[in-house]
């Protein structure tokens, strides 16, 4: 799971505290990128942070709310471990 963020976004800092909670109950490792001052990744999200990937799939955008959240999760869990679908 990776939450690109900037600076000073508070909805970047509400984004990571929901992922912290998540990543808690459902087991999942948080990747952190800073996009300030990488000129690829301030282009491609700046207008849109915080932006949050799984599996390189956006899953979220400005906000993230549980109940979408986890349905994403376990589809992408599904999708990696056909035994479990």
């Amino acid at each position: 799971m990776t939450l690109y963020h900037a600076a000073g976004c508070h909805l970047c800092d509400d984004a990571r505290a929901e992922l912290v909670t998540l990543a808690e109950e459902l087991g999942f490792e948080l990747e952190e990128v800073e996009i300030d001052g990488v000129p690829e990744l301030e282009e491609r999200y700046r207008e849109r942070v915080p932006v949050v990937e799984l599996d390189g799939v956006e899953v979220a955008t400005y906000y993230v709310f549980p109940g979408p959240f986890r349905r994403a999760f376990e589809a992408a869990q599904s999708r990696a471990d056909p035994a479990t679908s």
